[in-house]
């Protein structure tokens, strides 16, 4: 059985852009997480969530993998992006959306480079 840090760690290798959110995209549980959640989707790109108040073990333990103590935290391509102000800023000034959809160029390329490998 794996640990909740591999858990993670798997979690954030393979989703190029993953949010660990109180909440989910469409209920957020948090004005923090609804903010960020909306930058995120208004990039209009596909991300990966996980609802960190149905995963306790990965609640306590996320903060110490990205040594980032609040939620929501954004992960693109294996990187700590940040939180709610961080990510808020990014998207006012254009960066968000440069990186989501570069990495989704990027996960999109390379999953078609692995079908052809297949």
């Amino acid at each position: 059985m794996s640990t909740t840090v591999e858990n993670i760690q798997r979690q954030i290798g393979e989703n190029p852009i993953l949010i660990y959110m109180k909440g989910t995209p469409q209920l957020p549980q948090c004005g923090f997480s609804a903010q960020t959640v909306q930058a995120l989707m208004a990039c209009g790109e596909r991300f990966a969530f996980v609802n960190v108040l149905d995963n306790p073990d990965i609640r306590a333990e996320l903060p110490k993998v990205g040594n980032w103590p609040t939620f929501p935290q954004l992960w693109v391509e294996g990187e700590l992006v940040g939180g709610c102000d961080i990510v808020v800023e990014m998207y006012e000034n254009g960066e968000l959306e440069t990186l989501v959809k570069q990495a989704a160029t990027r996960s999109q390329a390379s999953e078609e480079g692995a079908s052809k490998d297949a």
